[in-house]
């Protein structure tokens, strides 16, 4: 299956492994691309010197292409991203900023920078100093899906863009890779649907909520981590939304995070409230989601944590190996478009 996106990273099949928090870690980075697609390492957990372990770990478990990711919006994100710079990653994939310095520092070396978007605006803006790709994320999303489904919002950039599209949100099958492609896509990001796979280390607990889910089964609230965000619908999750920020508790979970990325508390703490109100705000509801977030994918736990997940949840009923799931997704696709071609030709 070729498309430009294959061809721009050098990929067998153009499904892509969104960049999650405690799930795409180098295990299951090097298992999708091993498997033919492009696996997109999450560097949000990790401070500069794990940023730099774990892509030295993928080269040790595949020589196939990957990629990393770096949300720039978080403490610590420009950081990682000057370290895949350093390490020339193949594919560099960034979010929530401005990354026309990391598209200079990767075309300086080969590298392919794709940049994540929700609107036409910001993926012009990316085309205009040079990102490779976008990510194009639909209302169907996990996480930060925009206010435009991805049926509207993929013709719509199609319309509009010369640089390839990969389609994100509700895409869990062949049909949807199909699907995506007849809309002008060049290609599918997933990450709901790989959650729940062998080599995801998501909790069983969450793992089998999100085959016994149906696509109503989701959440869209700014209140989680302070954008758009879908999550998936909990006791908890109805809680923590109605509720709001958590101001005293963003504090105490601020001071987690310093620790996890190992950086001093006072210097995060002065950097936040130097930033403004607004940014202010923002983080904090991050730093309370960063919690949630890291209860349910590592802990299990249902009682107090809180995962984001697409709607194509209601299209997950087992859990397949990567591998396993990449063929069945390829051979359901090109049977699609084969009777598609068979039915417009008659």
């Amino acid at each position: 299956m070729k498309t430009r996106i294959t061809e721009l990273f050098k990929i067998k099949y153009p499904i892509l492994l969104s960049g999650m928090s405690w799930i795409s870690v180098p295990k299951m980075v090097a298992a999708v691309s091993n498997a033919g697609g492009l696996g997109i390492l999450a560097t949000g957990p990790l401070d500069p010197d794990q940023t730099r372990a774990s892509i030295r770990e993928i080269r040790k478990l595949t020589d196939k292409p990957f990629g990393a990711n770096a949300s720039l919006i978080l403490p610590g994100g420009s950081d990682n991203g000057k370290v895949l710079l350093e390490e020339k990653v193949p594919v560099i994939n960034f979010a929530l900023g401005k990354g026309d310095w990391i598209v200079k520092g990767a075309h300086a070396y080969g590298g392919k920078v794709i940049a994540t978007v929700v609107n036409a605006h910001h993926a012009k803006r990316a085309q205009d100093y040079g990102a490779d790709a976008v990510i194009a994320t639909g209302h169907e999303a996990a996480g930060h899906g925009g206010a435009v489904t991805s049926l509207v919002l993929i013709p719509t950039l199609a319309d509009e863009l010369k640089i390839p599209i990969v389609a994100a949100g509700g895409f869990a099958d062949g049909r949807g890779l199909a699907a995506a492609i007849a809309l002008g896509a060049d290609g599918i990001a997933m990450g709901s649907r790989f959650m729940t796979t062998k080599e995801s280390l998501l909790h069983k607990n969450f793992k089998q909520l999100s085959i016994e889910k149906t696509a109503y089964d989701t959440l869209y609230s700014t209140r989680f981590d302070g954008l758009p965000c879908r999550v998936m619908d909990t006791g908890f999750a109805r809680k923590t939304l109605k509720k709001g920020l958590n101001l005293p508790a963003a504090f105490f979970n601020a001071r987690d995070i310093a620790k996890q990325l190992h950086m001093p508390f006072l210097k995060l703490f002065i950097g936040v409230l130097a930033s403004g109100w607004d940014k202010s705000k923002q983080l904090a509801y991050f730093a309370n989601a960063y919690k949630a977030l890291k209860r349910a994918s590592e802990d299990g736990d249902i009682e107090k944590g809180c995962l984001p997940v697409s709607q194509d949840i209601g299209l997950i009923h087992d859990e397949p190996s990567v591998a396993e799931l990449i063929d069945r997704m390829v051979s359901e696709a090109q049977q699609v478009l084969n009777r598609m071609n068979i039915s417009l030709t008659d």
